[in-house]
């Protein structure tokens, strides 16, 4: 317990020193900002979630005292309880079938990685609506309160205050309604980045006790496919439900494209033009972004029709698997 107790409080003060990093105000902050929840990731994938807990708590706690409660509220809620929860889902299992030895061994059956991948994408989406209610609880307020904040950034980075029509009017108003669903994106990314990067560092360290998923075979609940539908149904309405609408749309979009990643691996196996085929994926998402849209669209037709089973059954079982 006392090992638990140590490495919780150490992963926690690595977790706070990343996320006060921003204050600084450089452009390396940036991203040492959002590797925050890294170290609480690993505390939970190489310990157990009660060091992941530990480290939440004592981050949290470390921040405000020093920066004060806006610090400990949002450690808390952007990356303290969701790299625990994450962490805590992907050590979860219960057992399995008996093995094939004779000796009625049980098995384990681990949680899936497809529903973690849902998990990062739902927990982003509550960041991002915690942080929309601090500007306003309706949509006019939220509106208004993130263009000022938008003007007042612009005003500083400028020198000169920014002037109200034209072209900075239109770039605010763009802006506006651009953010809530991007960060909900970033978010989303940002938990898949830092969970895989944990596991990676915790798989090459021997500690990590699940077996690394097969991740070529993720699969999704069928209800998210319903879940997407609604939400992008909502997001062409007015008000506050419409921006909710938007933003979970834009998450459970990023879903389905790993989910397309997930379906490429699969069905390129044995390709001779697979490494190719991957790598211009890969850079094109990278690079322009817009490539994603149809892998969220071979995500949705893998789920409508099952690609993967369809390629698999054509070709017969591939000689190797990738992980």
């Amino acid at each position: 317990m006392m090992q638990i107790a140590i490495i919780g409080i150490g992963a926690g003060a690595a977790a706070a020193l990343l996320f006060a990093s921003v204050t600084s105000g450089s452009w390396l902050s940036i991203p040492l900002f959002y590797l925050a929840p890294l170290p609480i990731m690993i505390a939970g994938l190489g310990w157990s979630h009660w060091a992941a807990m530990t480290a939440a708590l004592a981050g949290a706690l470390g921040l405000g005292a020093v920066y004060g409660t806006v610090f400990l509220l949002a450690f808390a809620a952007g990356a303290g309880f969701p790299a625990w929860w994450l962490g805590y889902l992907a050590m979860l299992a219960r057992p399995g079938a008996a093995n094939h030895d004779g000796q009625g061994a049980a098995s384990f059956e681990w949680y899936p990685p497809g529903r973690l991948v849902v998990w990062a994408a739902v927990l982003g989406v509550l960041v991002v609506i915690v942080a929309i209610l601090n500007f306003g609880i309706d949509a006019d307020s939220f509106r208004a309160g993130l263009r000022d904040a938008l003007n007042a950034i612009m005003r500083v980075n400028n020198g000169t205050p920014a002037r109200a029509g034209g072209n900075t009017e239109r770039l605010l108003e763009v802006l506006v309604n651009a953010l809530p669903p991007a960060a909900a994106v970033l978010a989303t990314v940002t938990n898949l980045l830092n969970l895989w990067l944990a596991a990676r560092v915790v798989k090459f360290s021997g500690r990590l006790a699940r077996p690394w998923p097969q991740l070529s075979s993720m699969t999704f609940p069928p209800s998210m496919t319903a879940a997407l539908g609604v939400a992008v149904v909502l997001s062409f309405l007015d008000g506050m439900l419409g921006i909710v609408g938007g933003i979970v749309a834009a998450s459970l979009l990023l879903v389905y494209g790993v989910l397309g990643f997930a379906v490429l691996h699969a069905i390129t196996q044995g390709m001779s033009a697979r490494p190719f085929v991957l790598s211009i994926t890969y850079a094109g998402v990278i690079l322009l972004g817009w490539p994603m849209l149809a892998l969220c669209l071979l995500g949705l037709v893998d789920t409508a029709i099952g690609l993967r089973a369809r390629v698999s059954a054509r070709r017969g079982p591939p000689t190797r698997s990738l992980t």
